[in-house]
């Protein structure tokens, strides 16, 4: 499993932050739902974790075909990182229920 570089300001939310894969060059950005605005840009590929009563957005910069499962180990290691075991990611905007 490749290691991954999460880099977040000390200003900013814990769960707002950027996953870095060095061998790829792949970065991907995480959005704390109830905090900040999030609007997915065309061309990029989003992603949504629901933990309990938290909703993260994820969206990747830069996207060149990178492979799928890269960008979801890339979300799911962030997850862990932030200790929400639980998560489940969604490859759209989870229903509210």
């Amino acid at each position: 499993m490749s290691n991954y570089m999460i880099s977040i300001a000390n200003t900013d939310a814990l769960k707002t932050g950027t996953i870095h894969d060095s061998r790829s060059k792949l970065k991907v950005k995480a959005f704390d739902m109830l905090r900040s605005k999030f609007k997915p840009r065309k061309g990029e590929m989003s992603f949504f974790v629901t933990a309990g009563n938290q909703t993260l957005a994820f969206e990747t910069e830069g996207y060149q075909r990178h492979r799928q499962l890269l960008i979801l180990q890339m979300i799911s290691r962030y997850c862990v990182y932030l200790g929400l075991l639980e998560a489940q990611i969604h490859s759209s905007w989870p229903a509210l229920s």
